[in-house]
């Protein structure tokens, strides 16, 4: 019944806050188009928000010092964001990919568990340091390939907009 589904979303979404912390800023017009229209679309059912840090810029040739310390950097960044007692799902290749009815499953037994405060990660071009990796309850893979961040967080955004 439409009545009823509209005050569970409302229920959901006065309780329910997702958080989308990520390295780098999107510049190509059309991915910010595209992940603005899914952000109407989401913010319809939760509390959205999304979060841009700053990128560290990678020397070409870098060693993996070099790197390494750029992680670090970034990662830090990351951690002084994530709320206090949020449920934290950071995006890595070593991560559990789900079928979309799997995550569905997932978020429903979230909602069972009064989980209302949610926030994925996703890092930079060097990916994410162990420290933030660690933080997580529920590390989350969409394939065994690597991304650009910038598509990752579109990826995301309309797996987020079915839920």
């Amino acid at each position: 019944h439409p009545r009823v589904r509209r005050q569970r979303q409302m229920c959901i979404r006065d309780s329910m806050k997702i958080q989308m912390i990520c390295v780098g800023k999107i510049k190509e017009t059309y991915l910010r188009e595209l992940i603005d229209h899914y952000t109407k679309i989401i913010r319809k059912k939760y509390n959205f928000e999304i979060i841009e840090l700053p990128d560290e810029k990678t020397p070409d040739n870098a060693s993996d010092k070099e790197e390494s310390k750029i992680k670090e950097i970034e990662g830090q960044r990351i951690l002084d964001k994530i709320p206090e007692g949020s449920f934290v799902i950071p995006l890595c290749i070593e991560g559990t990919p789900y079928s979309p009815e799997q995550f569905q499953k997932k978020w429903d037994q979230w909602n069972k568990e009064s989980i209302n405060n949610i926030t994925f990660i996703i890092g930079g071009s060097l990916g994410l340091s162990p420290k933030v990796v660690s933080k997580g309850k529920l590390k989350l893979s969409f394939s065994r390939m690597t991304f650009p961040h910038q598509l990752m967080r579109l990826i995301l955004i309309e797996q987020l907009s079915y839920l």
